[in-house]
């Protein structure tokens, strides 16, 4: 880099919503909400469980959207918000990431996030996850792969922002990873998405927070 030039700045688009983006809002919009919910809130790797199936829990409820980004899930918030609801579990940040988000950006989503649960449903018990690794033996979602030092960054900042704002930061990415630091295989078809098997250790991870 010549001397007195300033490196290139990272762009990234903060508008992108998935083509079911709205739809799926729409859905949740005439949704009942009860303070009793129990919201599951992120992106694919929400948005394919049954979370009430899965948890036995008939309080659940899915609020992911596939390829969703801390910006949608802002821009989304206020639907949750106005239900409530007991508790918030909130997993996003890995599309960010593979979209060229910069961490400092994702973190400062995060934040926001937060902070309006508390302000708008103050009875509200917030438990923000670290996003789990993903698995570069795979082909099929290539801008997610080789992402270790990213999700680490931001990972760190999720476990820093929770101390601030006490509230509870469920660890997941060291219950996921292998001795690599990635996804393990028997719990990933393609290297991002999770099994079964990924699902159900989730799950055991989340009981005592239900």
């Amino acid at each position: 880099m010549e001397e007195g030039t300033k490196p290139e700045k990272v762009k990234y688009d903060s508008t992108y919503r998935p083509a079911t983006w709205q739809v799926q809002v729409d859905y949740f919009r005439h949704f009942p909400n009860s303070k009793k919910d129990i919201i599951f809130l992120g992106n694919s790797l929400t948005a394919h469980m049954d979370w009430l199936e899965l948890l036995g829990e008939k309080h659940a409820r899915n609020r992911g959207i596939s390829s969703d980004i801390t910006f949608g899930v802002l821009e989304r918030l206020d639907e949750v918000i106005e239900g409530k609801p007991a508790k918030v579990f909130l997993l996003i940040g890995i599309n960010d990431i593979s979209r060229n988000v910069p961490e400092e950006v994702i973190l400062a989503n995060y934040s926001k996030i937060v902070r309006r649960i508390k302000a708008g449903s103050p009875k509200t018990k917030i438990y923000v996850q670290t996003l789990l690794p993903t698995n570069n033996s795979f082909d099929k979602f290539k801008k997610h792969y080789n992402k270790e030092k990213q999700t680490a960054t931001v990972n760190q900042g999720i476990r820093q922002l929770a101390a601030q704002e006490h509230i509870t930061v469920i660890d997941l990415n060291p219950h996921f990873a292998d001795s690599n630091g990635q996804l393990k295989t028997e719990y990933t078809h393609d290297g991002l998405h999770l099994t079964i098997e990924g699902y159900k250790k989730w799950a055991e991870l989340l009981k005592k927070y239900l």
